[in-house]
């Protein structure tokens, strides 16, 4: 988890409000939330890009774990009732199950080579799940009960909370006002170069959000060495 407020004041700081323009609360949890989709988002394109290329390799060893670490923070369990996956904020699914024994995801085309021959035909021991929908499957057989799965939920809304007093904004950290950032302690850097390049175009000020955009560039390859 990252302080909210730690990452507004420094972006506070960093945009220097007197002379470039005044970044509202509005504003910052606007560019807050859209920063961190976009760094939640990466993991999954980095992680596919790594899979492709030589991620067994030690060359890529750690910058896999590292990206499996900042994965796992949002990896959570659900269940699966008459085809209807239940999993608050799914983002993507895992594994589905019944048990110790793991259901097998399959095409249409290819469910229908499997059940024609009685060596394939899906079983207790041999389950199968055709994905319908976004939260629904068809799973064969379909006497299997207590299915769950594990699945990847999004990232909670960032909000910064305040208050007014004498016309200034003032830090609100109850949970009711409040919700901070939920990806892992390393991001915090990138989320504040992110939202001051957001800010620079908002504001219109070139330098800020070209100088966001070289800090952010250089952090991010900086994780990746």
């Amino acid at each position: 988890m990252i302080s909210i407020d730690t990452v507004y004041q420094k972006v506070l700081a960093l945009a220097n409000k007197e002379q470039r323009g005044y970044i509202t609360p509005q504003e910052f949890n606007l560019f807050a939330d859209q920063a961190q989709k976009e760094i939640f988002e990466q993991y999954f394109y980095d992680s596919s890009q790594l899979t492709r290329s030589q991620s067994n390799s030690k060359e890529y060893g750690d910058i896999v774990d590292n990206l499996n670490e900042k994965i796992a923070i949002f990896e959570a369990l659900g269940s699966v009732a008459a085809g209807v996956i239940t999993a608050a904020g799914l983002y993507r699914l895992g594994t589905i199950s019944s048990g110790n024994v793991e259901i097998e995801e399959v095409q249409r085309n290819e469910f229908i080579q499997i059940n024609n021959s009685p060596l394939t035909s899906p079983s207790i021991t041999r389950p199968v799940y055709i994905r319908t929908g976004e939260t629904t499957v068809d799973v064969f057989p379909s006497t299997l009960t207590s299915i769950g799965c594990t699945y990847v939920r999004t990232p909670n809304t960032p909000s910064w909370g305040y208050f007014v007093v004498g016309n200034k904004a003032l830090h609100d950290s109850s949970p009711l006002k409040t919700t901070n950032f939920e990806l892992h302690p390393s991001e915090e850097a990138e989320l504040v170069y992110k939202i001051l390049k957001y800010s620079g175009i908002t504001l219109q000020k070139g330098d800020l959000s070209q100088g966001g955009q070289g800090l952010e560039s250089l952090q991010v390859q900086q994780e990746k060495q």
